[in-house]
């Protein structure tokens, strides 16, 4: 594969344990990696990501004693109308002998006790949009079992680790909309109905490409606002990008516990 070929030459051939994905106002986060930055456009097979907020490169190193691949920007279905862009990054990380993944989003929550600045744990995932990454995989693979998508014991030391750091981490179900527009307070109506506790535009299709490559998939939200309807803010783009950061430094402080955790 030319794609893992490519990394392989920059980046070494030792193999990667976790991958980790950054949501919009989190990209920074590749800085904290001491290791090797390929530009997506480098690498064929990966998205250009064009939405601000975003870091289009993938960086291998070590980060807490574990090396990690961290793709500092993600392809959203709103800007292609593809579902599976991120198939082509999934498949470059399980190439690398990663079996576990870590997703992360700017979300807007549905409670009160998730104000902006919190975290919160994906427990479990609506597609409210209906879209699948899978549709048009010919293989019988594509009949991927969800009933425990977000794995448990990961989620468990994910729990220790904010523990151990003091941080609040709530757990809840995230429901994917598919965008680029936000949500009517009619929708957010109905979403609380179905049992979502935040929304974003992410995630969920990742989520179902990593579970069919066989990855171990955890995933966490920073709430960026309060969803359409439930607070007077104005919600945008440029809002969710310069709220993100009050949730960044807290998630930063959990990944590290945690990968130093898993290290040991």
């Amino acid at each position: 594969m030319q794609t893992l070929d490519i990394i392989r030459r920059r980046c070494g051939n030792a193999p990667v344990t976790l991958g980790l994905v950054l949501g919009s106002g989190l990209g920074h986060l590749t800085d904290a990696v001491a290791g090797v930055a390929i530009d997506y456009a480098d690498l064929p097979g990966f998205p250009q990501a064009g939405v601000s907020g975003h870091r289009p490169r993938l960086v291998v190193g070590e980060l807490e004693g574990v090396r990690v691949a961290v793709f500092g920007g993600r392809a959203h279905y709103y800007e292609t109308g593809d579902p599976a862009a991120m198939r082509g990054p999934l498949e470059a990380l399980r190439g690398l002998g990663a079996d576990t993944l870590l997703l992360t989003n700017a979300a807007g929550s549905f409670r009160t006790d998730l104000p902006p600045g919190e975290l919160m744990l994906l427990a479990d995932h609506l597609n409210f949009s209906g879209r699948n990454p899978l549709i048009g995989e010919p293989s019988e693979a594509r009949f991927v079992n969800m009933t425990e998508a977000y794995d448990r014991p990961l989620r468990a030391e994910l729990a220790r680790a904010a523990a151990a750091e003091g941080i609040r981490l709530e757990e809840g179900v995230y429901a994917w909309y598919s965008g680029p527009s936000f949500e009517t307070p009619a929708e957010i109506r109905a979403l609380r109905t179905l049992g979502a506790d935040a929304v974003g535009m992410s995630t969920v299709p990742e989520v179902i490409l990593a579970r069919f490559l066989g990855l171990r998939v955890a995933a966490i939200s920073v709430i960026t606002n309060m969803a359409a309807g439930l607070s007077d803010e104005a919600i945008s783009h440029e809002h969710t990008k310069a709220m993100a950061p009050l949730g960044a430094a807290k998630l930063e402080r959990l990944l590290r516990r945690f990968l130093a955790a898993s290290a040991r």
